[in-house]
């Protein structure tokens, strides 16, 4: 698969884009909007994309970074990157009603960690400082959990117990920094037990597979992502890694340096987990006006796994449905499948 110095050809990664915990999110906020009506606030980005946050803002979504943000008797979602119960507590004392869009696979780590310190586990975890998926598991048991930023804080990590220690991760993290800090902490602590089933989650783990694979032959690599995208960041750290000469994070195709695509023959494209399938689009449109037209997909993964809507959604959907259908005259079932979307 060698490009010739005059063919120029784009390795496109295959899986890109939307997982299922975003695309659960954003639909949840589009739901609720034509469920109840603008406005819907959000308490924080409900994810790391910039395109998606101003689509969902013009539809009537309003972001907030504070819970007490939020009028009394709203609604409120909470994002994909999850929240601490303390969170949960500040909407109840502010009489908001909640709609929790959490991926579940981060609802997964918090559970880990309420479990684990409920056992009286030193919790460490591995993950950014300040990133809201952190800010949110970290709360679920502050008194437990250590925060472990990368290999180079192992050193200073102490526990109660050595025979009693877990990890657990963010789930955008890269695959590969983060076993290396967990080997070095093993190394620390050679009875520190691994979480049920690996934190990071498929979707991060897919698409850097994939830009694994196309970063050893493309000369560049472009990310499409927010820079507040912990996962799309990522991407261009294994990019690099993986033996492209440079890549780049833009979230619109606007942002390409065309200087970029000097004496470039394979230009790798991917995006990362919020970003929705049209922007990536753009920027195909725009390689392919200089030259980049032959698209060759590179793939890593299969994916076809999907999250419901969340319960407090479901649960309103399920009874306008079921007022419709009395309303004409029909059936339950027919009420049960209008609410799913049969």
């Amino acid at each position: 698969m060698t490009a010739s110095p005059a063919r120029r050809r784009v390795l496109l990664a295959a899986p890109r884009g939307y997982c299922a915990g975003v695309d659960r999110a954003v639909i949840a906020v589009e739901k609720a909007l034509e469920q109840y009506g603008a406005p819907v606030y959000v308490r924080h980005e409900i994810v790391h994309n910039k395109y998606v946050v101003q689509t969902l803002e013009k539809k009537g979504a309003i972001f907030v970074e504070r819970t007490e943000e939020v009028p009394p008797g709203n609604i409120v979602m909470f994002s994909a990157h999850g929240v601490a119960p303390v969170v949960h507590e500040e909407a109840a004392r502010g009489q908001l009603a909640t709609i929790d869009a959490t991926c579940p696979l981060v609802t997964k780590v918090h559970k880990e960690a309420v479990r684990f310190a409920g056992e009286d586990y030193d919790i460490l975890l591995i993950g950014h400082e300040g990133h809201e998926e952190v800010i949110g598991t970290s709360g679920e048991a502050p008194d437990h959990i250590q925060l472990v930023d990368g290999p180079g804080d192992v050193a200073k990590v102490e526990v109660r117990d050595p025979s009693k220690v877990v990890w657990l991760s963010q789930t955008t993290l890269s695959v590969d920094e983060t076993m290396e800090t967990v080997d070095a902490l093993k190394e620390k602590f050679p009875q520190l037990i691994s979480p049920p089933s690996d934190d990071i989650c498929y979707a991060t783990q897919n698409r850097q597979l994939a830009v694994k694979q196309m970063g050893a032959e493309a000369e560049l690599v472009i990310v499409v992502g927010s820079r507040n995208s912990s996962n799309s960041k990522r991407l261009v750290e294994v990019a690099k890694l993986a033996g492209a000469r440079a890549s780049y994070l833009v979230d619109f195709a606007s942002e390409i340096d065309e200087t970029w695509l000097e004496g470039v023959s394979t230009v790798g494209v991917t995006s990362g987990a919020s970003v929705p399938e049209v922007l990536v689009e753009e920027v195909l449109a725009f390689l392919a006006e200089r030259g980049y037209g032959d698209v060759e997909l590179v793939k890593a993964a299969d994916e076809h796994i999907t999250f419901s809507l969340p319960k407090e959604l479901r649960r309103d959907l399920r009874e306008e449905a079921a007022a419709l259908v009395a309303a004409r005259g029909g059936s339950g079932a027919e009420g049960s499948r209008a609410a799913s979307g049969e």
